[in-house]
């Protein structure tokens, strides 16, 4: 899921013409099958700019196993990692080799151990995970350092840089086992990723970690990424996993979830999580309680995941957040920009009543919203009725993106209890699009000429509005 200004508003467009400027199309290159997808092209591009806005100078953190820097879309991550580089976003870059290992191992005639998901690495296999971590970032790096003509990252050098970053510590003896040297993370040296990342380098980290004493040892690829966002101070840790992300007992992709309820749900499903949703939601929790502003879980299959998750509204994985992504307030302000964008297009297109900027920003205290990550992705207002214990609901909208999460539910619930709090009796909404919404959800269709007086002689025969009404 995107998550970052993570909202813009792309309406389909009501006109004849297909087209929301009004131009008839141009019979050109495919006639009006290349008007179309040249005009979604112009729109994505143009639905993206925030997204871009806001996630330049921002460091993103991204994990992910030896079995995507040995896959078929590692060309395509490594295309998708320039392109974020190129639009100023601040990438470190953390890779496993846990099937590249494995396979050394077995060249060799050894036998994997594992202890609680965690491999013991004697001697024999820390040359094993000492060779097959070389060849991982050597190949991970020659995917990265391209710029072939006729390729996303023709004319765009990627500097790839590394270093000792990570001091370590044996992990010493657990239920009877020594690990040997399978260490973990003792101390992230920040300071020098971020010169790194200052000088518009890609930091790509090998987990592999030295003691002082000049010992290497054998680290999980999910701890050291979780370490250094937290070091780094990162806006998001992303983790490419063998799964879309996590699902709810429907199977249905979870699109937020707060580190509170992703605990919830592990201790809830036990071990029935995917096998990289086991070792990497734990650290998404952790990650985003330690000042990690975001985690994303994004099936590695997908090709295109980072870019679908970042620039597109909906996303394509799910984002664990320390807190909710939605927040229900009063309208202010600094609202009337945004909320001008959120219903023009719906009184374009006739389902709302036209309202100008200047009216809005009078009536602006009857307005309650909700945001996403910080952007405002619905509202509502109330309208008291003067000399009446009444109320009128208006201007009920929500971004197509996010109006199968229940926000209208929410909004409504809002303006009832605003219209109970300064006494009200009834609630009266105008529709010409949503009755059946309505009815589902408690209101009553009434005559026009029932209408409080107010409303009555301000009403429009023409929209032909269906009138409800709910006691409260």
């Amino acid at each position: 899921m995107n998550i970052g200004p993570q909202t813009t508003f792309r309406f389909g467009s009501s006109s004849e013409s297909g087209s929301e400027s009004g131009y008839e199309p141009v019979d050109v290159h495919g006639g009006r099958q290349y008007f179309e997808s040249t005009a979604r092209f112009v729109a994505w591009v143009r639905a993206a700019a925030p997204y871009i806005h806001a996630f330049r100078g921002k460091t993103f953190v991204v994990g992910f196993g030896g079995e995507v820097a040995a896959g078929k879309l590692a060309q395509s991550l490594a295309y998708d990692c320039n392109l974020l580089a190129a639009l100023g976003i601040r990438l470190v870059l953390v890779h496993g080799a846990r099937p590249q290992i494995d396979a050394e191992m077995m060249r060799r005639g050894l036998n994997p151990r594992f202890h609680k998901e965690l491999r013991v690495t004697d001697s024999a296999t820390m040359e094993c995970v000492k060779i097959a971590m070389a060849v991982t970032r050597f190949e991970v790096e020659a995917l990265l350092s391209q710029g072939l003509p006729n390729t996303p990252m023709a004319g765009g050098y990627m500097r790839v840089t590394g270093g000792n970053f990570i001091t370590a510590r044996p992990v010493g003896v657990v239920d009877g086992v020594d690990y040997q040297y399978t260490g973990a993370v003792r101390k992230i040296i920040a300071e020098e990723i971020n010169a790194d990342l200052d000088q518009q380098n890609v930091v790509l980290i090998t987990p592999l970690g030295m003691s002082p004493a000049g010992e290497i040892f054998n680290m999980c690829m999910e701890e050291v990424a979780e370490a250094v966002a937290v070091s780094v101070k990162a806006e998001k840790l992303i983790y490419l996993c063998d799964a879309p992300g996590l699902l709810d007992d429907f199977g249905n992709l979870v699109g937020s979830v707060t580190a509170d309820e992703a605990e919830r749900r592990i201790a809830e499903k036990g071990n029935s999580l995917a096998n990289d949703l086991d070792l990497y939601l734990p650290s998404a929790i952790r990650a985003v309680r330690n000042g990690v502003a975001r985690c994303h879980l994004l099936d590695h299959n997908k090709d295109g995941a980072l870019l679908l998750e970042f620039f597109t509204p909906a996303g394509v994985g799910t984002v664990v957040s320390r807190d909710p992504l939605f927040r229900l307030r009063e309208a202010t302000a600094d609202d009337v920009g945004p909320l001008v964008a959120l219903i023009s297009p719906l009184e374009a297109n006739g389902t709302l009543v036209r309202r100008g900027r200047e009216l809005l920003e009078k009536e602006i205290d009857r307005f309650s919203v909700v945001e996403y990550d910080g952007m405002l992705v619905g509202c509502a207002a109330l309208y008291r009725f003067s000399g009446e214990n009444a109320a009128e609901l208006a201007c009920l909208a929500v971004t197509p993106e996010h109006r199968r999460v229940g926000l209208g539910e929410q909004l409504l619930r809002r303006i009832e209890q605003r219209a109970q709090y300064e006494g009200l009796d009834r609630l009266f909404v105008l529709t010409t699009r949503t009755a059946h919404w309505f009815r589902e959800r408690g209101f009553e269709e009434i005559d026009p000429e029932a209408l409080p007086t107010q409303k009555r002689e301000f009403y429009n025969f023409q929209r032909r509005s269906k009138v409800f009404v709910k006691p409260l």
